[in-house]
């Protein structure tokens, strides 16, 4: 018997069904919204288009769903049946912060202490499973580690993650126990909801919060921690917009010059993603 059956994760929480409805909801309603710099139903951008987005939300769903199935294995499967349907990486950091949001809703119980459990319990199976992911999807600007490197063997995840966590926010949320959704994103949408937005303004909120409040992963990755903290310090600025006057304008002016200069908030449009899915989730 595995740590995790013992400590009750098993199937006894949300359905599948449930877990996997959400999770497609979570991804569509996140290319809905306005996202300056990223993919979205306003404008696509860096080669890609609306089109591959949500193919890879349909194809990756059973698979981030699938009931039982551990954290690495969803993430696995999830990233070859995208690569194999749009040939490209357009998911592999909403897997790796959904995949343990969904391991958790399945059990009884609070959803964050299952998460902890969820992470805690995380093996040598995962970290191969999750290596796996990561070569295959070939994320851009990721390079090479002295330690731990996605090419060579696996070592266990958490230890993988706490290594890569100082330049990276979503190897920073498995050792923190994905504080940045309960401290910036929950927060955000509830705020955003108390405000009078609807979808997708509420999403958009979400998405100025966490590229406003942390430097974004995958713009430093390719060009710099310099660059990724002065994008920050502009999405901070477009706080000051009122959202709910619909500023399509303002917010596209801001779209096409970060798209001009290769500038993709990538782990923020995650984040998002994850942020909705795990409201989702809760009761």
């Amino acid at each position: 018997m595995t740590g995790l059956e013992m400590t009750g994760l098993g199937m006894t929480g949300l359905p599948p069904e449930r877990i996997a409805d959400a999770y497609r909801a979570s991804c569509l309603a996140e290319l809905d919204a306005l996202k300056p710099g990223n993919v979205h139903a306003f404008a696509p951008g860096h080669r890609m288009v609306l089109a591959d987005f949500v193919t890879s939300a349909d194809i990756s769903t059973p698979y981030l769903a699938g009931a039982g199935a551990r954290v690495g294995r969803r993430v696995r499967e999830a990233m070859a049946a995208t690569m194999k349907a749009v040939g490209q990486n357009t998911n592999l950091g909403i897997l790796l912060l959904c995949a343990p949001l969904a391991r958790a809703a399945e059990a009884d119980g609070g959803l964050r202490p299952n998460l902890d459990r969820v992470l805690g319990a995380l093996d040598a199976t995962d970290a191969e499973d999750v290596y796996a992911a990561i070569r295959c999807a070939n994320p851009g600007g990721l390079g090479t580690a002295a330690r731990h490197d996605v090419t060579g063997p696996a070592p266990p995840l958490r230890g993988a993650m706490a290594e890569a966590a100082p330049r990276d926010a979503i190897a920073r949320a498995y050792v923190t126990g994905f504080d940045d959704l309960f401290a910036i994103g929950l927060p955000a949408l509830a705020a955003a909801r108390a405000r009078g937005l609807a979808p997708p303004w509420t999403t958009t909120s979400v998405f100025l919060a966490y590229l406003a409040r942390v430097p974004d992963s995958h713009v430093a990755r390719k060009h710099g921690p310099e660059r990724a903290e002065s994008l920050r310090q502009e999405a901070a600025a477009l706080l000051a917009l009122d959202l709910a006057t619909a500023p399509v304008a303002a917010l596209l002016e801001r779209d096409r010059a970060w798209k001009q200069a290769g500038l993709n908030p990538g782990t923020s449009a995650d984040f998002t993603v994850a942020t909705l899915f795990l409201d989702h989730l809760l009761p």
